[in-house]
């Protein structure tokens, strides 16, 4: 997977990203947030050399680098092969924040735009403190306008953008209010998943296939845990829907459990290991297997919430 060692460009403030750490990317469940680095000029400048994305700019499209100090801008960039999909900014002022947001073309119409926005609010509101986020969309920019709205941003009336303001632009705000109520009142996912450990101790990893949220990442066996179901009785049954793995509770030991934020929901996913079980890994839901030594697993793209059990796991086993 690609990776970024350039200089970051960032504005001030680094430290208030999320865990306090200066340079720390931003997680979504696709999308990781990070950094701008001199290497995306080139790229940048491809995905947006394209006239229709200048016409639903409100504003021109990305400046690099950013010409605020107040400015914070970081790459979209996609967890399942490193590409660069566009840019995400929030600038600063006295009320608040405002964001801008681009795709290149290839990016449109897939959920991106909507997942880096959520987390994006996340880090102005957890992270920044700010009282409210807004942004401006030209009015023949329906496309943009349902992602924000779908983000909860409530649509507060016309504003003037462009140079000098000679262009009118539908205004769309987020309150912190509005976003602490969308907090509240998102769901709690319970998932179960497990680590298959073979005679060579070996784990058993599966590939997310296309058309399904995370394609191309890598996770734990597992699924959703029913209404009334206990993890263990919800394992068993995944396990041989999935793979055709008869496995008994007996056989399934608790290690960890993660919980991770999804901004849309919250997931506590315990996990458990397993070396006996009945019959022969196959895949029946169209994904990949892949057996693999446990120092290896932080080679693989993986979900947000099943990175952080890596390094655990790699030292139980």
């Amino acid at each position: 997977m690609a990776t970024s060692t350039s200089t970051p460009i960032i504005g001030p403030d680094p430290s208030c990203w999320t865990g306090g750490v200066p340079g720390a990317a931003l997680l979504a469940r696709n999308l990781r947030l990070r950094p701008l680095v001199d290497k995306d000029a080139e790229t940048l400048s491809v995905l947006g050399d394209d006239p229709d994305i200048a016409k639903q700019m409100a504003e021109s499209t990305y400046r690099f680098p950013p010409e605020s100090p107040h400015a914070f801008a970081f790459g979209i960039e996609r967890i399942r092969d490193g590409a660069l999909l566009g840019v995400i900014e929030l600038r600063r002022d006295e009320t608040g924040g405002e964001i801008t947001l681009w795709l290149g073309r290839a990016f449109w119409g897939k959920g991106f735009a909507t997942e880096a926005l959520e987390r994006l609010a996340r880090f102005a509101f957890q992270g920044l403190r700010l009282g409210e986020v807004r942004a401006r969309v030209l009015p023949a920019n329906a496309a943009s306008a349902r992602i924000f709205v779908k983000a909860g941003f409530a649509e507060r009336g016309t504003v003037a953008c462009g140079p000098g303001g000679v262009y009118p632009a539908r205004l769309f705000v987020l309150t912190r209010d509005a976003w602490e109520a969308r907090r509240a009142a998102r769901p709690l996912v319970l998932v179960a998943a497990v680590a298959l450990v073979d005679a060579d101790g070996r784990v058993l990893v599966a590939r997310r296939p296309e058309g399904k949220d995370m394609a191309g990442l890598w996770e734990f066996p597992g699924g959703k845990v029913g209404a009334g179901e206990m993890p263990e009785a919800a394992l068993i049954r995944e396990l041989a829907e999935e793979l055709s793995l008869d496995v008994r509770e007996s056989c399934l030991a608790a290690v960890a459990c993660a919980s991770h934020d999804y901004d849309e929901f919250h997931l506590l996913m315990p996990l458990f290991a397993c070396r006996v079980w009945k019959g022969a890994p196959r895949a029946r839901e169209g994904q990949e297997l892949r057996w693999i030594v446990p120092a290896r697993l932080s080679d693989l793209p993986m979900p947000p919430a099943d990175a952080p059990l890596v390094s655990l796991l790699r030292d139980l086993l």
